[in-house]
């Protein structure tokens, strides 16, 4: 067959292929069946465990590195039967062409399914080599073969090449038929169990890929797979489940209900937890009731979580472990309590494990005795996920209880190990200490104590710099907490310019960053010295301080109605600020107190309006605006007590009488009828209406 190269083969290449690489590439293009099959059959032989030689045949030919065309029949998947399409055939891609020739013999296209598989166990490169010359299609279409042995071979080399890092998931999903034929499949062998589940499991990456393999039955078509004969088969049912569960409502709670011989499937789970199972299952079993546990599928104070799951994920942290299980175990486990405060508590008295997770910072022991490159590699690669590990867990025990956050510090070195994390090579290792950083942070001791002792907030305002946002995220709450008023890195972080800092992620396009942004204003703002409220409003400017209150998102409109308030608070501030700005203010006030917006948003912006009209000038813009105080009136009457009372407190710090001008505040606001509602107040059942009822009517009677 006379082929074209398209690129030039350097003699450097070619020099490296061996003979006998050669010999094999050129028997398949033998006129003579058997030859043909016998070159394969010694192909498969030759490469197996060889990645070098696997290498020299993709260099050759026999799955195209370099194109060599000519014009040939290709066949492209279609559950109806084989459809032919004409394209150009890369001239090493014989193996390919040989799998899909119905004039091939069954036996030469199980061989030649084998060899691609074999091939795909080599290099990414390899596995990129067979996705660019389309091998799914064409291993697709030989699933539709009735020979059960084919059709194995083609399914092992899908499962090879969907496991590689370098095959985008999509694929599996572009033809709905191919999810439905897989299914169908499960049925024929245990191998086909197996195969088929390992694809799935690898290649569900997220709800829409959940949504799709639920939606073609995938928890009935599997779940009898966990009594299965073959531990392989029962293994990765289990994966498939663990994956199809995680985060995941509807399956979670399909899967509580499903019963596989009598037996339900949370039950099959704990059964696979029991120690003499080996630990691979018990992991898996322990992801999948996790899963369904924050799921709200089982609840978190139920035996088998308490009892079995979280027992087994602590075992799963001890140092006899392997350092890929305790990655796993401690991962898994701080999933399973991040949101539970009991779950919490137990798991920190469970075996020492606040102490057992020092142990994840000792490795390696010694770096600086490796010499060999790769295994220095190695154990850098576990030791940043050992780290990880440990942060994500030490962040989850210490999210609510004061005292595990205090045992959590006096861990040996913690807190210099959280500030090391924090410059970490490692962007997972990073993210995970600032989480963990974040939870201790929620502590009022420890920011007076063990925050300031080393000085967290200086890596953490590094950390804040060009950090991605995943990481600002998380970084930027922290911050939040290390600018409370009672934190003594407050005044430190001012001075870092920490106020241009959060004002530029007040205009990031992530919304978790806006709200983070204002939060941590709103808190510099508090019971604040002039001078930083000023910097606050000229960093914001007037136009980025409305455009936040107009932010469709309502935790953005009342962190920003938080910094306002803090802002408008003590007179003289607040006269000064109203004098700036009190235009704008005014104008925002009215808007939302008009809006569609809901009670704790308009009872936020009414505490605004009692904040001004406690100044000693800026409380002559509302006495000057009609508009506002009609609406003053209207939400004294409101039906809704919260507001009647946020409404009250404008109208006493109006009318108080040790003020000067209060006897004209209060003339025209009796004009309005305020003095007759606020009578009727002074009947209300509400002790709180009531009392400040009767106490502003005293200003009129003083």
């Amino acid at each position: 067959m006379a082929c074209v190269l398209e690129a030039p083969l350097r003699m450097s290449v070619l020099s490296e292929v061996t003979a006998s690489s050669r010999h094999y590439v050129d028997r398949l293009f033998d006129l003579d069946p058997q030859k043909v099959l016998q070159g394969v059959i010694d192909m498969k032989n030759a490469v197996i465990g060889n990645n070098k030689q696997k290498a020299n045949l993709i260099v050759l030919g026999a799955v195209p590195s370099l194109k060599v065309s000519t014009k040939k029949e290709f066949f492209c998947w279609k559950s109806s039967g084989i459809v032919k399409w004409e394209g150009l055939m890369n001239g090493g891609n014989w193996l390919l062409y040989l799998l899909q020739q119905e004039t091939s013999s069954t036996e030469l296209r199980t061989e030649c399914a084998v060899v691609l598989g074999s091939l795909a166990m080599g290099t990414e490169n390899n596995v990129k080599s067979l996705l660019d010359c389309h091998i799914i299609p064409a291993l697709l279409q030989g699933l539709l073969s009735p020979d059960l042995k084919f059709i194995e071979a083609c399914l092992r080399c899908l499962r090879t090449i969907f496991i590689s890092p370098v095959t985008p998931e999509d694929l599996l999903y572009t033809d709905a038929t191919v999810i439905s034929h897989l299914m169908a499949l499960l049925s024929r062998s245990r191998y086909t169990q197996e195969y088929i589940c390992q694809i799935f499991s690898h290649c569900c990456k997220g709800p829409d890929h959940q949504t799709i393999l639920f939606n073609h039955g995938a928890v009935q078509n599997i779940a009898h797979l966990l009594i299965s004969t073959s531990y392989k088969v029962r293994m990765q049912a289990l994966k498939c489940f663990s994956v199809l569960a995680f985060e995941n409502p509807q399956v979670s709670m399909t899967l509580v209900n499903v019963s596989v011989d009598g037996e339900l499937l949370p039950q099959i789970f704990v059964k696979m937890l029991q120690r003499d199972k080996p630990i691979e299952m018990q992991l898996t079993s322990a992801k999948c009731l996790t899963s369904m546990c924050r799921a709200g599928a089982i609840r978190t104070d139920d035996s088998c979580i308490v009892l079995k799951t979280l027992p087994c994920l602590v075992r799963m942290c001890s140092k006899e472990r392997l350092l890929e299980e305790r990655v796993e175990g401690a991962e898994t486990l701080a999933y399973l309590i991040e949101t539970d405060v009991e779950l919490q508590r137990i798991a920190s008295i469970t075996d020492h494990l606040i102490v057992m997770l020092a142990d994840y910072f000792k490795y390696p022991s010694s770096v600086s005795a490796i010499t060999d490159i790769k295994r220095l590699d190695h154990d850098l690669k576990h030791a940043h996920e050992l780290r990880q590990a440990a942060f994500k867990l030490y962040a989850s025990l210490g999210a609510n209880d004061e005292d595990i956050r205090k045992k959590i510090i006096e861990t040996e070195n913690m807190m210099d190990r959280i500030v090391n994390g924090l410059s970490e090579s490692s962007i997972k290792v990073r993210l995970a200490a600032v989480r963990c950083l974040h939870s201790l942070s929620r502590s009022v001791q420890q920011l007076r104590t063990s925050f300031q002792d080393h000085a967290v907030w200086k890596p953490l305002m590094k950390v804040l710099q060009n950090a991605p946002n995943e990481i600002l995220v998380v970084a930027s709450s922290t911050l939040c907490n290390l600018l409370l008023e009672f934190s003594p890195s407050k005044e430190p972080i001012l001075e870092s310019g920490a106020i241009e800092l959060l004002c530029s992620l007040t205009q990031s396009e992530n919304l978790a960053l806006r709200v983070n942004g204002i939060w941590a204003l709103m808190n510099m703002a508090f019971q604040a010295e002039q001078k930083i409220k000023s910097d606050i409003l000229r960093g914001l400017s007037t136009e980025q301080l409305f455009q936040l209150l107009s932010d469709s998102d309502v935790n953005v409109l009342m962190k920003t109605l938080g910094l306002l308030r803090n802002l408008l608070s003590t007179r003289p501030h607040i006269d000064h600020i109203m004098s700036t700005h009190g235009k704008q203010i005014m104008q925002a006030v009215t808007l939302i107190l008009e809006g569609e917006h809901n009670i704790e948003v308009k009872e936020q912006t009414l505490c605004i309006l009692a904040n001004i009209a406690d100044g000693t000038t800026a409380k002559e813009l509302i006495m000057t605006n009609d508009d506002i105080l009609q609406k003053i009136k209207y939400y004294m009457s409101h039906s809704n007590a919260k507001l009647q009372l946020a409404a009250m407190f404008c109208i006493s710090n109006l009318i108080w009488n040790e003020e000067e001008g209060s006897q004209e505040r209060q003339d025209k606001l009796r004009d309005m009828g305020i003095v007759d509602i606020l009578h009727k107040l002074s009947q209300s059942s509400d002790p709180n209406l009531c009392d400040k009822a009767k106490t502003a009517l005293q200003q009129y009677l003083a």
